[in-house]
């Protein structure tokens, strides 16, 4: 087999090939025999059929099965004879004849890992935003604990009022007719909530228990249905019930709901709780512009294959995170077009940044030592509150391995940079002042 190798670009190869005719006529007799086991045609019995037969009627299938093993075969040794690191699946440009006695030529482009020296990553500039406590938001905070350990109680009073929980029925009429969708029995309505056409709520506020009452409203312009859509419109109510949300007090039996002794207890575990959650913010905001900063100094053209790995990383792991809160990506509104359109920017980016921090790794001779594997799996195991052998099977293959050693060698070249890196605490205020407007959001925000 000979093999020609040239250069594109510093992303992509061109494989030139050329395989002798002994070796494509092994694989032409190897492919009839396997055909011959079960060709089918007429005046001949099953797996009896002679060659020149099968070679009228199955030439087409022969060629396929020898294109297949001539062009895997030849093309995943060329990678590893030349050592190419190929990413994503060749484009077969040049295709020559399959026949008994003639070699077989081919042209295949091909995808690289891009070889990276980096460079000016040592000295860097850069703010981090200083942690402030935001008392405010703590106490937002303990409101909604509140409001979640409410309970619903039949009111005493008479009258229904904002806030309340009343049950209804309805029947709506345009123009003196009912209208598709526009009656219920039993429906429960939190007064005050807008969830209802404007006006409708306000008219029910004051009725009392077993009440029928007309409400006059009119349908807004903009209203999804064309057909209702700024018209005037009556609806007959009926007030069954009258619920009201009984919040209960912010005190040390409160707290003992949350597994905390006292009130003092439970503020005091919020404010921990949110600190790490923004020491942890601001420190992985401060890691994304350090890896910014590199791939301004360091521009890196990115395999298209990667580009898209990276992408079908980053929907999967929205698509997960928003599983678990009930939710999908067509929710928002996307799907995965949008989002790879959306995103795309960002994930060129992140690949960028892996490649520049894989250099620096290695010219830095950063790897991983002794017993930091089974630190990070002690890590990853208290982090996910899960059982450290639990963790130990999940990453006792090849393929996990080799992910958490990359991300021990990226976690620690990233502590490097940041030792020789100047780094500014400012406001976040003042950051926000200093950074350029973000391109978009990032899909945890999402």
């Amino acid at each position: 087999m000979n093999v020609k190798v040239e250069e594109v670009s510093s992303i992509r190869k061109k494989l030139s090939f050329e395989l002798n005719a002994d070796r494509v006529g092994e694989e032409i007799r190897r492919a009839y025999g396997e055909i011959a086991r079960t060709a089918k045609v007429k005046g001949f019995r099953k797996g009896k059929v002679p060659p020149r037969v099968l070679e009228q009627y199955y030439a087409p299938q022969m060629r396929e099965k020898v294109l297949t093993r001539l062009i895997n075969d030849s093309y995943f040794k060329a990678l590893v004879d030349h050592q190419l690191p190929a990413v994503g699946n060749p484009e077969i440009i040049e295709s020559g004849e399959i026949a008994k006695g003639s070699p077989f030529t081919y042209v295949a482009e091909v995808e690289v890992k891009p070889e990276v020296m980096a460079g000016d990553y040592t000295g860097l500039q850069l703010e981090k935003e200083i942690f402030a406590p935001d008392q405010e938001l703590l106490d937002h905070r303990l409101e909604e604990m509140q409001k979640s350990r409410s309970s619903m109680e039949v009111s005493k009073r008479k009258k229904a009022r904002e806030g309340d929980f009343v049950t209804i029925d309805f029947q709506g009429f345009v123009d003196g007719e009912a209208f598709e969708g526009g009656t219920a029995e039993g429906h429960v309505l939190e007064l005050g909530s807008g969830s209802f056409i404007p006006g409708f709520e306000e008219q029910v506020v004051g009725m009392k228990r077993d009440e029928e009452k007309e409400i006059e409203v009119s349908f807004p312009e903009e209203y999804g249905n064309k057909d209702l859509a700024g018209k005037p419109a009556v609806f007959k109510v009926r007030l069954h019930e009258i619920k009201e949300k009984k919040v209960p007090e912010l005190d040390d039996e409160f707290a003992k709901g949350y597994g905390v002794d006292s009130l003092a207890e439970l503020k005091e575990k919020l404010a921990e709780n949110y600190r790490e959650q923004e020491t942890g913010r601001i420190d992985s905001e401060l890691r994304e512009r350090l890896v910014k900063v590199l791939v301004e100094r360091n521009p890196v053209d990115v395999p298209e294959a990667m580009v898209q790995q990276q992408l079908e990383y980053m929907l999967d792991n929205i698509r997960n995170r928003m599983q678990q809160q009930g939710m999908s990506l067509e929710m928002l509104g996307m799907n995965e077009e949008s989002f790879a359109a959306m995103y795309r920017e960002t994930a060129v980016g992140q690949v960028q940044g892996s490649l520049i921090l894989e250099a620096i790794a290695r010219q830095e001779d950063i790897a991983v030592e002794d017993g930091e594997i089974d630190g990070k799996l002690e890590e990853i195991a208290a982090m996910a509150n899960a059982s450290l052998d639990a963790v130990k099977k999940y990453y006792d293959n090849d393929e996990a391995r080799n992910s958490l050693k990359s991300q021990i060698v990226e976690e620690k070249t990233i502590a490097f940079l940041l030792e020789k890196a100047t780094v500014t605490e400012v406001s976040k205020d003042q950051l926000a002042e200093n950074q350029p407007a973000e391109e978009s959001e990032s899909p945890a925000e999402v």
